[in-house]
C-alpha cells in the first residue's frame, strides 16, 4: 500500500482534483431523496403545483451538477491512474535493467513480465477506484445514515446494528481474500511461464509432435489458475450476498418501526428507504473496492520485491580511462557458481591473454566455456579469485566503462524487432552506410542482406523470426565487429554455419579484428587450432593451456577431442581454422 501511496503523492494535484468533483457527485446523489420527500409531503400531499414544480427544478439542478461532477470526476481519476501506471512500469524496467542475471534467474522472467503487466494493472484498476468508488462509498454510506437518523432519530440503534455488522463482514472478507489472491497471482506466473516456454520452442514442439504434452502442462497450469480464481471468488460470492442480507433486513426493521410514526409522511418514508438502498449500494461497494484493494496490496508487495531488489553484483567505483585500458584479460585463481547450485561450474581457472591476441576455448558440453567467458563483461561475478581486464579488477571497475571495450556475439543469436539497419547500430549507433556494409560484409552477411526486397531497411519479427539461424548469426557477429572492441567474445557463434561459410566468416573476423583480444568458444577444434592459444576445458576446469601442438603432446582430452573431429591419422588442414 504504501508504494500506492508514494504514486499517488506525485499526482497529488490531479487526485484532489479528482476526489472535489468526486464529493460533488456524492452529495447530489444524497440530496435527491430529500428533495423527492419534499416533493411528496408538501406538494404531492398539499396538492401545490409550485412546489412540486419548485423542488422539481432543484432536483434537476442537483442533478446536472452530480453529472458533471462525475464527468470530470472520471477524466481526472482516469488520467491520474493511467499516469501511475506508465510511471510503475518504467520504474520497474528500469530496475529490471540493473539487475544482473543472478537476479533474473532468482526471480524469472515470466514471473517479472506477470508483475510489469498484471500486477501493475491490479494496483491502477485500485487507484482508480479510490478516485471513483472507495471515497464516495463511505461519503455515500455515513451521509445516508445521518439522513436516515435525520428523518427519524429512533432508528440510531438499529443503525449502528447494521454497520457493525457490516463491518466484520468486510474484515473478514478482507482476511479471508488476501491470501487466496496473491495465491491466484503467483499461478498466473506460472501460465505465463508456460505459455512463454511453449511460445519460444514451437519449432521443437512441433518437430517431436509434443502438443499434446504441451496442452496437458497448459492445462495443468490453466487449471491451477483458474482453481485459485475460484477460491478467490468464492470468499466474495459469500460475504457479498451477507452484506446485502444485512441492509435488506434493515429496511425490513425500519419499516415494521416506522410504520406508526410515519404513517402519514409517505414521502419521508421513501426517502428513508432510498438511503437504505444507499446505504446498501455503498457497502456493497466497499466490499468490492476492499477486495480489489487486497488484490492490489497483494500485487503491490509483488512489485515492491523488484524494487527492492539489491543487485547481486556491486557497481565499481574506480573509474578508469577505457580508451586507455589494453584489451589483455587475466583470471586469477577464479571459481564460479550458480546461485543454489553445489558444484562450481568453472574451478580454479588462471590464465592470461595479452591484448590483442587470439585465444580458442573448447571443450565437452557442459565444460563451462560459455560460463568462463561470461565473467569478462561481469555477466556473472567470481565467486572466489579475480578476473582482470587491461589489469584493473572488473569488479572495481564501472560497468558502463568495463562493457565499453567489449563486443559478444552469443551462440544464440539475439535481434530485436525493428530493420536490419537498426539491429546492426547497436554495435555503433553513429556508424555510417560504408561501416555498417563492411562489418556485414567480413561476417558474410552483406550478399544476403542486398538481395532482400528493402535491404537493410528489411523489417524483422520479434527475435529475427523471418531469418534463418544462420543469418542471425552472422548479423549478431557484424554488430560486434560493428563496435570495434578492445576485446571480441564470439560464444560458439557460428554453430548453424557451414563449413565453407564459416571458414569465409572467420576469414573476415581475422581481417577485421586485427589488434583486438579475441575469446573464442567453439566445439569445433578446426576453428581454434590455430588460434595463438588454446584453452581446453572440461568438468569446470582448465585442463590444458597452450598451443594446438604443445596440447597434441600433453593434453589427453584435447586429443580426443581431435580424433573425434578430425582422425588420428589424418593432419588436414581445416579451412574454418580462425588464424593462419
Amino acid at each position: 500500500m504504501k508504494l500506492m501511496l508514494n504514486y499517488i503523492k506525485k499526482h497529488t494535484g490531479m487526485f484532489l482534483i479528482a476526489v472535489a468533483f468526486l464529493t460533488i457527485e456524492t452529495f447530489a446523489d444524497l440530496l435527491q431523496p430529500t428533495f423527492m420527500s419534499y416533493i411528496v409531503d408538501k406538494g404531492v400531499k398539499g396538492q401545490q403545483l409550485g412546489l412540486i414544480l419548485q423542488y422539481g427544478l432543484i432536483m434537476l439542478g442537483i442533478t446536472a451538477l452530480g453529472a458533471v461532477g462525475a464527468v470530470v470526476r472520471n477524466i481526472y481519476a482516469s488520467k491520474t491512474s493511467q499516469l501511475i501506471g506508465k510511471e510503475m512500469r518504467l520504474a520497474i524496467y528500469e530496475k529490471v535493467q540493473t539487475l544482473s542475471y543472478e537476479n533474473i534467474d532468482r526471480l524469472q522472467p515470466a514471473s517479472i513480465i506477470t508483475r510489469i503487466t498484471n500486477d501493475v494493472t491490479q494496483m491502477q484498476n485500485f487507484i482508480n477506484g479510490i478516485m471513483r468508488i472507495m471515497l464516495k462509498a463511505p461519503v455515500t454510506c455515513i451521509g445516508a445514515v445521518a439522513l436516515i437518523i435525520f428523518q427519524m432519530p429512533a432508528l440510531l440503534p438499529l443503525m449502528l446494528v447494521i454497520l457493525v455488522c457490516a463491518g466484520l463482514l468486510i474484515y473478514g472478507n478482507m482476511r479471508l481474500g488476501y491470501p487466496r489472491f496473491d495465491r491466484m497471482q503467483r499461478k498466473l506466473d506460472g501460465l505465463n511461464r508456460t505459455s512463454r516456454e511453449f511460445l519460444s520452442a514451437i519449432r521443437v514442439v512441433k518437430a517431436f509432435r509434443a502438443e499434446e504434452q504441451e496442452r496437458e502442462k497448459f492445462a495443468d497450469a490453466s487449471g491451477q489458475l483458474a482453481e485459485a480464481g475460484i477460491s478467490s471468488m468464492r470468499v466474495m460470492a459469500v460475504f457479498g450476498p451477507l452484506i446485502n442480507l444485512t441492509v435488506n433486513a434493515g429496511i425490513v426493521i425500519m419499516l415494521w418501526l416506522s410504520g406508526q410514526e410515519l404513517s402519514g409522511e409517505i414521502g419521508r418514508l421513501m426517502a428513508c428507504v432510498n438511503y437504505m438502498t444507499q446505504v446498501s449500494f455503498a457497502l456493497g461497494m466497499v466490499s468490492n473496492i476492499l477486495n480489489s484493494a487486497v488484490r492490489a496490496v497483494a500485487s503491490s508487495a509483488r512489485v515492491q520485491e523488484i524494487l527492492d531488489e539489491a543487485p547481486a553484483q556491486r557497481e565499481g567505483e574506480s573509474a578508469v580511462d577505457a580508451a586507455a585500458l589494453e584489451g589483455s584479460v587475466a583470471f586469477e585463481k577464479v571459481t564460479f557458481a550458480y546461485a543454489g547450485t553445489a558444484r562450481p561450474a568453472v574451478q580454479e581457472a588462471d590464465f592470461s591473454v595479452r591484448a590483442g591476441e587470439t585465444i580458442g576455448i573448447i571443450g565437452p558440453t557442459g565444460s563451462g566455456k560459455s560460463t568462463l567467458i561470461n565473467l569478462v563483461p561481469r555477466f556473472y561475478d567470481a565467486t572466489c579469485g579475480r578476473v582482470l581486464v587491461g589489469g584493473q579488477d572488473v569488479t572495481r571497475m564501472p560497468m558502463a566503462q568495463l562493457r565499453q571495450m567489449i563486443a559478444v556475439a552469443p551462440q544464440k543469436a539475439l535481434l530485436f524487432t525493428g530493420t536490419i539497419e537498426e539491429n546492426l547500430r547497436w554495435g555503433d549507433k553513429n556508424a555510417g552506410q560504408n561501416e555498417i556494409r563492411r562489418a556485414a560484409d567480413a561476417a558474410c552477411a552483406d550478399a544476403f542482406v542486398t538481395k532482400l526486397p528493402e535491404g537493410y531497411d528489411t523489417q524483422l519479427g520479434q527475435g529475427g523470426v523471418n531469418l534463418s539461424g544462420g543469418q542471425k548469426q552472422r548479423l549478431s557477429i557484424a554488430r560486434a565487429l560493428l563496435k570495434k572492441p578492445r576485446i571480441l567474445i564470439l560464444d560458439d557463434c557460428t554453430s548453424a554455419l557451414d563449413a565453407t561459410t564459416e571458414a569465409k566468416v572467420l576469414s573476415g573476423i581475422r581481417r577485421e579484428a586485427a589488434g583486438m583480444t579475441v575469446l573464442l568458444v567453439s566445439q569445433r577444434i578446426s576453428t581454434v587450432m590455430k588460434a595463438d592459444h588454446i584453452l581446453c576445458m572440461e568438468d569446470g576446469k582448465i585442463c590444458g593451456f597452450g598451443s594446438h601442438e604443445e596440447l597434441m603432446a600433453e593434453c589427453e582430452p584435447y586429443r580426443a577431442i581431435y580424433r573425434s573431429q578430425i582422425g588420428e591419422d589424418e593432419q588436414r588442414k581445416e579451412g574454418g581454422a580462425f588464424c593462419g
